[in-house]
């Protein structure tokens, strides 16, 4: 797991090497454990190393290959490095490192573009390939690991997050009307390849870019995912034993990858609790985690009870720390300042407190987030489903934040737009490839939304820790299953079905037959106090009002009534608006 950057020339000159070292510098966090830098003609390379996998120098990148005339640098891990390894040295490849970086090098070496499909894995990475000039960048089936771009004809340059290459300088800042107006309806998604600044872009998932020496771009999709019932019909039992022997081995997979201890961010819900009871029998000393916060509103802020009977089950050295909301309000701007782009949730700030703890103790955590959206866990799929009318406006009625006028009431004309959001959701629901509507949506969640919303969060907020995280319940074959499943048998006593089944006998009863929880940061859902002082204060500062997205008259109803105004998933539209502008005075108008 690492930080990566990179220049491109196109027009005959040299790669920037200070613009490279400040974008590298933005890295320092997700790698603190080495720095490094390789250029050759018009390609530079940036990196920072987090060292999980064979900790020698031997591994550090930029990682060059003369004989091959390739040059790598790698965010990530690639779970079956030590399969792809046997059968390339079978084919007569010699290594000089034992890690899962050289694999990436010697596969592209004999596979070419295809060794992605060869992956298991969360990998963003880049190849310099000597032979044809050219650059090729390619990130995993799901997009869990990061890799934004921009090009203006005449440089590429690349990064693990926007704010690098704002460091580098030349970043068109500006503000997308199409990206806000998703970033707004989506719960903060901006699904790729555009983000909020006209000036990045972000590489769809399950995507590769190959970039000539004549600056000639060329994006291929090498996975898609299918949503359809296999020929052969199986039964509930059949699904059952599937789920099991594929979500075991995934855990293995994402447990065995290591040169160092992994431990469980715990949270008391099925996911993570599943999670520890798959590998406490593998694991001498299991390390789990668990964080919680003050009460807002009767709202309870934390799940100890469940996360201290699960520990207490299987016997983990558990860490347990209880932040007042004092401390979040403090440490909020570290936060914000971590995220690749806004995100609305409010467990993001959690996520961020609890790695900065996890981080004293293990290099390396297994989550459980992607198990509610691969699995059906979320309570508006089956309010959905029992909706009638077009895909779009049963999906739209119980996701979207705002409808399209709500928008255009809170929005400035300068950002105003059409119904874009509308358009590109019922674009994606009727792609072919899903036998039925909660095919398509959970398909469109798994594929496109998920990626920038639970998953962008526990990359950006865990490494900016240097802290990996690894999602097993994502694993791109588990997801396949999941999606050749009945949506009936996965929406099955109140939502994610299989797990329940695969847990039962493993995990306490009361722990799978508890309502559903959600990791709960109260204070920044009902804004009150010092926190709405602040909130206030940001939306009525004087950057805001010179930005001028917002209209003043929407701006002053929310304010005047706070904890009215919430999304159908109980989002505080408040908080929307206040964070999006807080990110904005951190992020780019001290750089731009």
């Amino acid at each position: 797991m690492c930080g990566i950057c990179g220049e491109f020339r196109l027009d005959g000159t040299s790669p920037d090497m200070d613009a490279l070292r400040r974008m590298n510098a933005r890295l320092a966090r997700r790698g603190p454990d080495h720095e490094g830098y390789y250029q050759d003609g018009a390609l530079a390379f940036g990196h920072r190393r987090l060292a999980i996998i064979d900790l020698s120098s031997h591994a550090d990148q930029p990682m060059t290959d003369d004989e091959l005339q390739l040059a790598l640098v790698f965010n990530g891990t690639i779970y079956n490095y030590k399969e792809l390894r046997a059968e390339l040295i079978e084919m007569g490849y010699v290594f000089f490192s034992n890690g899962d970086s050289e694999v990436i090098l010697k596969a592209y070496h004999a596979w070419g573009e295809h060794c992605t499909s060869r992956f298991y894995g969360m990998f963003a990475f880049a190849i310099w390939d000597k032979r044809s000039g050219s650059l090729f960048l390619a990130r995993d089936r799901l997009g869990i690991k990061p890799l934004y771009h921009t090009f203006d004809g005449e440089r590429l340059r690349f990064a693990s997050t926007p704010q690098s290459l704002l460091a580098g300088g030349g970043v068109d800042a500006r503000l997308d009307p199409v990206a806000l107006h998703q970033h707004f309806t989506l719960h903060g998604v901006v699904p790729a390849p555009r983000t909020l600044l006209q000036g990045i872009r972000k590489l769809p998932p399950a995507h590769t870019l190959r970039v000539s020496a004549l600056g000639e771009l060329t994006q291929h999709c090498y996975w898609t995912l299918d949503a359809t019932r296999p020929e052969q019909q199986l039964s509930e039992q059949d699904w059952l034993a599937a789920t099991r022997s594929v979500l075991r081995r995934a855990v293995e997979r994402h447990r065995l990858a290591s040169d160092v201890p992994v431990g469980i961010l715990l949270s008391g819900g099925l996911d993570s609790s599943l999670l520890v009871g798959l590998l406490a029998d593998h694991v001498d000393e299991l390390n789990t985690f668990s964080i919680g916060f003050e009460a807002v509103a009767g709202e309870m802020a934390d799940e100890f009870e469940y996360s201290d009977l699960v520990a207490k089950h299987f016997n983990t050295r558990h860490h347990k720390y209880s932040v007042p909301n004092a401390e979040v309000l403090r440490r909020l701007p570290e936060a914000i300042a971590e995220m690749s782009e806004p995100m609305q949730s409010y467990d993001v700030t959690a996520f961020y407190l609890l790695g900065e703890q996890v981080s004293a103790d293990v290099k390396v955590v297994l989550a459980g987030q992607g198990a509610d959206e691969v699995f059906g866990g979320y309570f508006w799929y089956p309010l959905m489903d029992a909706e009638s009318g077009t895909p779009l406006a049963r999906f739209s009625q119980h996701y979207f934040d705002r409808d399209h006028d709500e928008y255009l009431e809170m929005m400035n004309d300068a950002y105003a737009v059409p119904d874009v959001t509308s358009e590109w959701v019922s674009a994606q629901l009727q792609q072919p490839g899903a036998d039925e509507f909660l095919d398509q949506v959970l398909r469109l969640d798994v594929t496109r939304l998920m990626v920038d919303d639970p998953v962008k969060r526990v990359d950006n907020m865990t490494m900016a820790w240097g802290l990996e995280a690894r999602v097993p319940f994502i694993d791109h074959e588990l997801v396949q299953l999941a999606a050749k499943m009945p949506p009936s048998l996965k929406l099955k006593e109140g939502g994610k079905f299989p797990l329940k089944a695969v847990a039962r006998g493993i995990v306490p009863d009361a722990v799978i037959d508890r309502p559903k929880g959600y990791f709960p940061v109260p204070a920044l859902k009902y804004l009150r106090g010092d926190f709405l002082e602040r909130i206030r204060s940001i939306l009525n500062s004087d950057a805001c009002v010179k930005r001028g997205l917002y209209r003043r008259s929407y701006v002053e109803k929310l304010l005047a009534d706070p904890e009215t105004h919430l999304t159908r998933i109980q989002g505080s539209k408040l908080w929307h608006l206040a964070l999006l502008e807080w990110w904005l005075q951190i992020n780019v108008d001290t750089i731009s």
